[in-house]
């Protein structure tokens, strides 16, 4: 019972991956849309460019876009589940921007574009459900199809930088180093550090980064809450399913009394690395 509770949050069904529904996607996004705003205004977006949101979910980041790129610009939007794609579309329709916005369905690893169809691409979130030979696949991609001297920028998650208090400090470190030992998604939760490289590793020049450490105290929001709870109840629920030591039974039920988003001095942080290059032969993006 326990397992078919945290299978069925998060998960998108044309898919199958975890986190990816609309109620975890949006959820996320309204618990750290300013931390999220910051990262993708330190690109370096341009109006009148052509950009790709690759990866969108379910378009949150496409207003955002839309604004920075302007009447002049182009925004175009991939993601692999037609459910997100058309919640996608649904928003870009609803947005009040002059910019052009187009929505498809389709595969990282095997974008619809020609080469040089865009002046930057935009990948949120998304890195984290790629192997890593997946993952240099993508990369391949999406410099592709940015024109030299483009902008390629990849943002997601560092788990190694998740904690809850109050409570035992190491908790969730304990659950992530046991994640590393063995390929899988939470593995790849604690891939973004090494995204800079990936990118130098994919050809791309003048390399930057920067990690974010996203930090939540109590009064928790209602959508910090909600995202939060429900994320801490899924790695409690893996954990016990794995047999793992240390106390989990206060994070398996968000609700409960006692949960440390609910306490006074509750906290709660996650981190999110964003990595840009520039794609070579051509005059400098930024």
């Amino acid at each position: 019972m326990l397992k078919e509770q945290h299978q069925a949050w998060g998960y998108t069904t044309s898919t199958g991956l975890g986190f990816t529904h609309e109620e975890i996607v949006d959820a996320h996004f309204a618990a750290c849309a300013p931390q999220y705003r910051q990262a993708l205004e330190e690109v370096g977006v341009r109006p009148g460019w052509r950009v790709l949101d690759a990866g969108c979910g379910t378009g949150a980041f496409l207003p955002w876009l839309a604004e920075l790129v302007g009447d002049r610009g182009q925004v175009s939007a991939i993601d692999l589940a037609a459910e997100n794609v058309e919640v996608a579309r649904r928003r870009a329709a609803e947005s009040e921007t002059a910019a052009q916005v187009d929505v498809r369905q389709g595969d990282l690893l095997e974008l619809p574009y020609p080469d040089d169809s865009f002046d930057a691409v935009w990948c949120s979130n998304t890195t984290q459900y790629l192997d890593d030979g997946q993952l240099d696949a993508a990369l391949a991609e999406l410099r592709r199809v940015v024109r030299p001297g483009g902008l390629v920028a990849v943002k997601d998650l560092d788990a190694s930088l998740t904690s809850v208090r109050p409570g035992d400090p190491f908790l969730l470190t304990d659950f992530f180093r046991r994640a590393a030992l063995s390929p899988g998604y939470a593995r790849q939760l604690l891939r973004a550090r090494d995204l800079p490289g990936r990118l130098a590793d994919a050809g791309l020049t003048d390399v930057r980064d920067r990690t974010i450490l996203i930090e939540h105290r109590a009064p928790m929001t209602p959508a910090v809450r909600r995202f939060y709870g429900e994320a801490c109840a899924r790695l409690a629920g893996q954990a016990v399913e794995l047999g793992m030591d240390g106390d989990w039974s206060l994070l398996l039920d968000p609700e409960a009394p006692g949960h440390p988003l609910l306490d006074p001095r509750g906290y709660v942080s996650e981190g999110n690395t964003v990595a840009v290059g520039v794609v070579p032969g051509g005059p400098a993006a930024g």
